[in-house]
């Protein structure tokens, strides 16, 4: 073969390449997702009022967590009662590889902010693992207004507490 047919075929193979890349990261909504997770959360940040930070916050003492109770705050001004923001702390779910806790800000009935108070850190892999897969679980929690939302795909024990603390947030609002 001569060079210019290789330089066809290099082409034709790198074009090729990248589109399956492409159709696959669509399929999985991967691509979808990471720029809708940092787009929620700026959302949330605006809409509370308050800073949040797009990286999981960092793990509280369990002393810490059984100290501070689920309370509510009022920021809004006591004329509109029914947007006032609240703020509730659910319970801690133990998983396999540690305690996941989240605190749920509320206007009104909406669902303004998801910060996660407790998630598993003790290995470098948790880390790894948590810091892709919280934002997903915010931004999912902020789209759907509820607890029902799915897993992410490598940290079902992180989602499965995730969901439970979630619920158990909703529940004392």
């Amino acid at each position: 073969m001569n060079s210019k047919s290789w330089r066809g075929t290099i082409l034709f193979t790198v074009i090729l390449v990248t589109m399956g890349a492409t159709v696959g990261l669509k399929l999985y909504g991967v691509g979808e997702q990471a720029s809708s997770a940092q787009t929620s959360v700026h959302v949330s940040t605006s809409a509370s009022g308050s800073t949040t930070s797009t990286s999981p916050s960092a793990t509280s003492t369990p002393s810490a967590a059984a100290t501070a109770s689920p309370s509510a705050t009022a920021s809004a001004p006591a004329a509109s009662a029914a947007s006032a923001t609240k703020t509730v702390t659910g319970s801690a779910v133990d998983t396999r590889y540690g305690p996941v806790q989240v605190k749920v800000t509320f206007s009104g009935t909406t669902i303004t902010a998801v910060d996660t108070v407790q998630y598993p850190s003790e290995s470098g892999r948790d880390v790894e693992i948590n810091s892709q897969a919280l934002p997903i679980l915010q931004q999912e929690t902020l789209s759907k207004q509820s607890a029902q939302i799915d897993t992410v795909s490598g940290a079902t024990y992180t989602s499965e507490g995730y969901i439970q603390s979630l619920q158990s947030a909703i529940d004392q609002r």
